[in-house]
């Protein structure tokens, strides 16, 4: 009999966890922050916190993403739960990449652990870090400007972002799909091939769903409501109903996977890249060749 997820948590996971971080230094820091007042700087009055968001717990914290409490106590956690090594699984991610961006779009950045790694992976793009957390953007925003890097951070729901058609070269999403209901995952997917350029990219990096299809136990270890929907649900057919054309699933450490799908060019993508690589062999300042409005800029050959 599988034991319930909760309890998991509580008996075997929380200790250790509680003994691995600093909970006296963290409640310190918790309190050293107006979390209301930073939070009303990222605050938007037309985002509605879906209920499937508002009733997430966090290790078994209520109010999950919208609890202070959570965003104080998520990097030092989650950094735990990523084996073997949080930033060796980001940065394959990073490694991902198949395109040289000019605009980032980073969905449910969280804490922005990720978004900083983009920037620093792409400094001359414009990177946007997106999440339904204004708590968790004030803790992301604190990270950036002690890392001294200029990420634009925007308070939105993944489903429905309101930026533009076409608007971004590469659109990623770090831990997010194990958390919500496949029919949202669906949604975004949806919304990721809307914001692409043609010839742009999305990467979505989270848990191995083969693995958890395989372990049993994984799905009461990691506590999530909607882990064995995301378990059951075919992410490459997803991407593909939505008009992507994916690349194959890749395994980080056995445990987590991304997944990749590029935005098709139309004829006429294709006629302006081929003007764009001629460009390209004739001069070596690549900035003018936004004159060209290449829709797949700096795409690796």
């Amino acid at each position: 009999m599988a034991i319930p997820q909760n309890l998991f948590w509580e008996r075997f996971l929380s200790p250790v966890v509680r003994f691995l971080i600093d909970e006296a230094g963290l409640e310190r820091y918790a309190l050293s922050i107006d979390w209301d007042k930073q939070s009303n700087g990222f605050q938007r009055a037309d985002v509605i916190i879906p209920t499937y968001y508002s009733n997430h717990k966090f290790r078994g914290i209520e109010g999950g993403y919208l609890n202070p409490k959570v965003v104080v106590s998520y990097d030092p956690i989650i950094q735990y739960l990523l084996p073997p090594n949080e930033n060796l699984v980001r940065q394959a991610l990073i490694d991902a990449i198949k395109v040289k961006p000019r605009r980032i779009l980073d969905l449910g950045c969280g804490t922005g652990s990720t978004t900083l790694m983009l920037k620093q992976a792409f400094p001359q793009a414009e990177v946007i870090g997106l999440d339904l957390s204004a708590y968790m953007l004030v803790k992301a925003d604190i990270k950036a400007t002690s890392a001294g890097l200029d990420i634009i951070w925007r308070h939105g729901n993944a489903e429905k972002t309101a930026f533009p058609n076409a608007a971004f070269d590469l659109v990623t999403a770090s831990l997010l799909f194990r958390e919500i209901p496949t029919t949202v995952s669906q949604t975004i997917v949806q919304e990721c091939f809307r914001l692409l350029v043609a010839g742009g990219q999305v990467l979505i990096l989270d848990i191995n769903q083969k693995a958890l299809r395989q372990l049993e136990w994984l799905n009461d270890a990691i506590e999530e409501p909607y882990l064995r929907e995301y378990a059951a649900f075919n992410l490459d057919e997803s991407m593909e109903q939505a008009g992507f054309a994916t690349l194959p699933t890749q395994d980080v450490w056995w445990i987590h996977q991304i997944t990749s799908g590029v935005k098709p060019l139309s004829k006429e993508d294709v006629t302006i890249h081929k003007q764009v690589r001629q460009y390209e062999s004739k001069s070596t300042d690549n900035g003018d060749l936004e004159d060209l409005g290449s829709p797949v800029f700096g795409i690796k050959a």
